[in-house]
């Protein structure tokens, strides 16, 4: 097998599209991990689910790339949105993110920044992005950036996660990306965060997420298509 591409999401809804294309398909258990390899799109691919929240992503992350050796990891699902601009189904692709929970500005450091290093916005490969912003899908496509916490966020909860928008002008909220972000950045592996939005973090957010995701998940499953067809060593 070739280095293969990694493609991560949090839930089996997230990662079902692409376990039922893909060919060859092989499982290396960890734990209670399992890692699918096989040739998706013409792609030699590993496919794994993390596990919902940072701990679970970052740990399955670093595993990931101490087994197989990725040279791009790819982390896909679903997101609530904070702009207002976004609608149900749109996709998002992460021009960076950032974790939001992580909050030392007591000591005089930004929201978000770890604390006595330089990892704060975790940018995604620019190539990545490139060949993703350049799909054509049913939905918009947008660039924004996503903030992660261990938090499901619903209106009722906003009052509380202002600085979402208005500190860390954030356009999605998740609950895996950043930490994967950061796994990445220390390995120095190419990253990309794709996230369609299953809902708007509103009153009706908890009801949306249940119904729509493993609609609104293949809108982020295409969009991954669309990157490995065009793919180019």
């Amino acid at each position: 097998m070739n280095t293969p591409i990694a493609l991560i999401g949090a839930l089996d809804e997230e990662i079902q599209a692409y376990l039922d294309e893909l060919q060859d398909q092989r499982i290396q258990q960890w734990k209670s991990i399992r890692f699918y390899q096989g040739v998706l799109f013409g792609q030699d691919v590993v496919i794994v689910k993390s596990g919902v929240g940072k701990v679970f992503a970052a740990l399955v992350t670093q595993k990931l790339i101490d087994t197989f050796k990725p040279k791009a990891i790819l982390f896909t699902g679903v997101a609530g949105g904070l702009n207002p601009l976004y609608e149900i189904g749109d996709v998002v692709v992460a021009k960076d993110c950032v974790q939001h929970d992580l909050d030392t500005t007591e000591l005089g450091i930004p929201r978000g920044k770890i604390p006595y290093t330089h990892f704060h916005f975790f940018e995604s490969d620019e190539r990545l992005k490139t060949l993703a912003l350049a799909a054509q899908l049913k939905h918009k496509i947008h660039e924004g950036r996503i903030v992660t916490g261990d938090q499901f966020i619903t209106q009722k909860e906003m009052h509380h996660f202002k600085h979402l928008t208005t500190e860390l002008a954030g356009d999605a909220v998740e609950m895996e990306g950043a930490s994967v972000g950061l796994v990445c950045a220390v390995n120095e592996i190419p990253f990309l965060l794709i996230r369609t939005i299953s809902d708007k973090a509103d009153g009706n957010a908890t009801n949306s997420y249940m119904e729509l995701l493993p609609e609104v998940a293949k809108n982020s499953f295409e969009l991954v298509a669309h990157i490995l067809n065009t793919w180019n060593e």
